[in-house]
């Protein structure tokens, strides 16, 4: 493939990643994550309630990484509350996978940003094979995809595995009970997932820049090589 081809496709790759870092920056500290709703678990079923009279036991929440704010109702009216969680939810929240969550995501910042310079390395400088080169623009793409993938797997089973929605809504209730009615993942989450496929995206831009898989290419040595072992 001529040079100039290969420049503009390591620049729309270092562009994809530029763009995918500052989302992920941006997605970690918004309260976008999830968005859902909790129903008054007590005072609906003091007063037997159903149909639309569920309607005045709703509330909702929204939330992310380290903040967010809801509304609590129980036939009352409603309660806004506003919510941090370090230090407020640390006794009531899975902290290690929360934990994980923030570190995994500020290092696919950290990945995105570093294999961002590798492209525009590769497309205006001289790279060494090695590290600067396909090979390491490979390695990054793929370990920068599994950490947005990671975030994703850990913040969903924090979600729905530790039920993370009612911890949050249940925090320093002692008069009634809340459960969640429903869950949907909003901005934040998709921008992660969008970032994990860009760095798909990627691996694929690098091959369509003429540079075989690592992998796929050590094969064709390797059979070149038992080849020429097998004339002699």
């Amino acid at each position: 493939m001529p040079s100039q081809q290969k420049k503009i496709i390591f620049c729309m790759a270092g562009v994809l990643s530029f763009a995918c870092a500052l989302g992920v920056v941006t997605a970690l500290g918004t309260p976008l994550w999830i968005k859902a709703t909790i129903l008054c678990k007590t005072g609906a079923l003091l007063v037997n309630a159903s149909g639309q009279e569920l309607d005045k036991f709703m509330g909702e929440m929204q939330y992310g990484l380290f903040h967010g704010e809801g509304v609590r109702q129980c036939g009352l009216g409603a309660r806004p509350f506003r919510f941090s969680f370090f230090p407020d939810l640390l006794k009531a929240i899975p902290v290690s996978i929360h934990v994980n969550v923030i570190l995994f995501s500020a290092i696919l910042i950290v990945l995105t940003m570093v294999g961002t310079a590798f492209f525009m390395y590769n497309a205006f400088g001289k790279p060494f094979e090695t590290l600067h080169g396909p090979l390491g623009l490979y390695l990054l793409s793929f370990i920068s995809g599994s950490c947005g993938c990671l975030v994703m797997i850990l913040f969903a089973s924090e979600v729905k595995i530790h039920h993370l929605s009612e911890k949050i809504a249940n925090y320093k209730e002692a008069t009634y009970v809340y459960k969640t009615q429903s869950e949907k993942y909003t901005t934040s989450f998709w921008v992660v997932f969008i970032c994990f496929f860009v760095h798909f995206l990627n691996g694929l831009l690098i091959r369509l820049a003429g540079f075989q898989f690592p992998f796929a290419k050590s094969k064709d040595t390797e059979t070149t090589n038992v080849a020429a072992d097998l004339m002699y």
